[in-house]
């Protein structure tokens, strides 16, 4: 008889209506079936199955060890597969989407670094200005901000995400009234982001473990966060962004950080997935060769 485990035989015997059905499944003779099941009972100490010459029943304590048994084999499967895909080397079409900005800033640089190290892979990048349905999409993967409301999604953490306040020294000498509380940004011209027809005028700030909500307005706003940074360096007004995205103006001194104590509510990096256990070995390593990459840039905390 082939070498199964006590839970494996017994999980397999019971797809069967008689002793002699699963002999022949088993290709062994009945008896042989009959005396591993009674070695299986005296080992255990208890009757699993109620049995005739044509059929089998299961016993209060036969059913519990099926239902309990099958959820180990699950497991003990799971865990096989799991090894089994870390020996793979990543083969085959990786389908990636990512927002447009940084898509084009960062994620562009990973595929690169990728395709360097894994040239069997054909990478498919798609950007686009707004969240999409992975599933019915047809993705891999997607990098986002935020966590994703989707329960069959999985996501895991690439880096930290700090939106800070920042002006032009331009702006700020030429603006009137001070910009020393969240408070006075209802006074000072801001640029506002759109998206999906929504404007984001409603600024969550925290310091610590102090948080407040600012509703702040500005002479212009889009939905491309590329053009308000041109207009904040243009001097157009205050400006909330990640800090990955404006690090070049700081470091020169064309964006100064303004109300330092303060930022906006996270909106962490995310690599997000359709559920998928184990994860394939292609989707697995592009996510950590993401977070190679987005650690050796200035503005991210991976």
């Amino acid at each position: 008889m082939k070498q199964l485990s006590d839970l494996a035989f017994f999980s397999e015997l019971l797809r069967h209506e008689s002793l002699a059905s699963a002999a022949m499944a088993f290709d062994v003779t009945p008896p042989a079936v009959s005396r591993r099941l009674a070695a299986l009972e005296k080992r255990l100490g208890v009757r699993l199955l109620h049995r005739s010459t044509r059929r089998i029943g299961l016993s209060a304590e036969g059913e519990r060890y099926l239902l309990e048994g099958s959820n180990i084999l699950r497991q003990i499967d799971v865990l096989e597969a799991t090894l089994r895909a870390g020996q793979d080397t990543p083969r085959g079409l990786l389908r990636v989407n990512a927002s447009l900005g940084f898509g084009r800033k960062h994620v562009a640089n990973v595929v690169s670094a990728y395709h360097a190290e894994f040239p069997a892979v054909e990478v498919i990048l798609e950007l686009t200005d707004h969240p999409i349905d992975l599933i019915e999409g047809g993705f891999d993967l997607s990098v986002r901000f935020g966590e994703p409301p989707d329960q069959r999604l999985i996501a895991q953490k690439l880096a930290s995400n700090r939106r800070i306040l920042c002006a032009a020294p331009s702006y700020l000498a030429a603006a009137a009234g001070e910009l020393n509380t969240p408070a006075d940004l209802t006074r000072h011209d801001c640029l506002v982001i759109r998206q999906e027809n929504h404007t984001f005028n409603n600024w969550q700030l925290r310091s610590g473990k102090q948080e407040t909500t600012v509703k702040v307005h500005g002479p212009v706003s889009s939905n491309d966060g590329d053009v308000s940074v041109q207009w904040a360096l243009q001097g157009k007004g205050v400006l909330l962004r990640s800090e990955w995205d404006i690090q070049q103006e700081l470091k020169t001194g064309a964006l100064v950080r303004v109300l330092t104590d303060w930022a906006g509510a996270p909106a962490d990096i995310f690599a997000v997935c359709p559920y998928a256990n184990p994860m394939p070995a292609k989707t697995r390593e592009f996510i950590r060769v993401t977070r190679e990459v987005l650690a050796s840039k200035a503005g991210f905390i991976v």
